[in-house]
């Protein structure tokens, strides 16, 4: 693609805009077209769980800057439903067909939905995923709770934590046997527990939530281990599904891999059905799928990793690769964090994907914990608790293990 041609760009989160950035930072004079289905423009979606919450920020607050120089057009409240590639035409909820020489779709994902019967009462149930969502969550917090949470991953775990900072009564339920186990595997994961139930927190763990009460309002929940909880308010945090239905019968490859999103190359290229990387569509942040650095034939070909690192690492290596440049290749490690009961914990890598699970040190007193991830005699994943300068030798012993294949148990 030549510099003064047009680039759509579907999405107009911190991906969207960090994509957009890195194609003027490298030169790209075009037209740029970026497209929101939400009314306003980039924000910053992690302080959504945790400042937001307890007050600590409004989600005015969370606005990202947009750079003075972007020059950039910016189509908000549209939403994309289909794509023509023959014709390079992307399909809007209105009606208008926007062409691209370049696209980039970085749409993101939605709250996954509540599983259960869809007669859920019309006031007191909630997800967590955009401004909106964090303000209405934000008034029902403040009326008071007491609050029931289904999902203890981060998110619902960090939802708890606010709630108990504003003195709520919380009731945390979930299927698996310890709070984000999937990210921080059970060793990990059963610290958290004694951390949560130290708080106050009333955890619920191998079990599940089969009925929300109340019609016109939310009066309870029955769980699975034959109790009722009184609740005023819920928040269903089971997760996120990557934004890709709009691209069905497209011809791009959509991941189905439990993690969701669209196979894309090292380089954020989108996949064909065939396998092949096309040349003018690239895609970045949580809808991204791109094949995994680890050596293993069992691990997942291609896995979406749904963390705000994803965007920020990523930005420029689409960019190059949308407009042609030439590109060296990028060490690139996941990172997560969260901030909930007093804890900082930081995580690089893929703890999701270890065998075998080494504690350095677990200081319950100072609340500092050290653990690394390991898998086939290779680490995958390194995580703190209260000690954060400790990650940057494990991110070169990962980087080592996934890009040089060194063995580094």
């Amino acid at each position: 693609m030549s510099h003064g041609e047009s680039v759509v760009v579907v999405g107009a989160g911190l991906a969207g805009l960090r994509s957009a950035t890195a194609l003027r930072e490298r030169g790209f004079a075009g037209e740029i077209t970026i497209v929101g289905d939400e009314a306003h423009g980039p924000y910053d979606r992690p302080g959504l769980s945790k400042e937001v919450l307890i007050g600590r920020r409004t989600v005015l607050d969370t606005d990202l800057p947009v750079p003075a120089d972007l020059d950039a057009r910016w189509l908000l409240g549209r939403r994309a439903v289909s794509l023509e590639r023959g014709r390079r035409h992307l399909i809007l909820d209105d009606g208008t067909a926007l062409d691209y020489d370049g696209l980039v779709i970085a749409t993101g994902a939605s709250a996954r939905p509540w599983p259960g019967p869809d007669d859920l009462p019309r006031s007191g149930v909630h997800t967590l995923r955009g401004r909106e969502d964090a303000a209405a969550l934000r008034r029902a917090l403040t009326d008071g709770g007491p609050l029931l949470v289904v999902g203890a991953g981060f998110l619902g775990s960090e939802v708890a934590s606010a709630a108990r900072a504003l003195g709520l009564s919380v009731t945390l339920v979930d299927a698996s046997s310890q709070p984000m186990e999937r990210a921080v595997g059970p060793v990990v994961g059963s610290v958290l527990a004694g951390v949560q139930r130290a708080a106050g927190v009333d955890l619920r763990l191998d079990t599940t939530v089969t009925a929300l009460l109340g019609r016109s309002v939310l009066k309870g929940a029955l769980l699975s281990d034959g109790t009722r909880v009184s609740i005023r308010t819920a928040l269903i945090a089971l997760g996120a599904l990557p934004n890709t239905d709009w691209l069905r019968g497209s011809g791009l490859r959509l991941n189905d891999g439990a993690s969701g999103g669209i196979a894309c190359d090292h380089r954020g290229r989108a996949l064909e059905a065939d396998g092949r990387p096309t040349s003018d569509i690239v895609v970045l942040g949580d809808v991204a799928a791109p094949p995994h650095p680890l050596p293993y034939d069992e691990s997942p070909a291609h896995l979406s990793l749904g963390h705000w690192s994803a965007a920020v690492d990523h930005a420029d290596t689409v960019a190059a690769a949308l407009l042609g440049q030439e590109e060296p290749a990028h060490e690139i490690v996941p990172s997560f964090w969260s901030d909930q009961f007093g804890l900082r914990i930081r995580s690089v890598g893929l703890p999701m994907l270890a065998e075998r699970t080494e504690v350095h040190e677990h200081d319950p007193v100072r609340s500092r914990l050290e653990a690394t991830y390991h898998r086939g005699g290779r680490i995958v994943g390194a995580l703190t608790v209260n000690r954060a300068s400790r990650l940057a030798a494990h991110r070169r012993r990962i980087v080592d293990a996934w890009y040089r294949q060194e063995a580094t148990t």
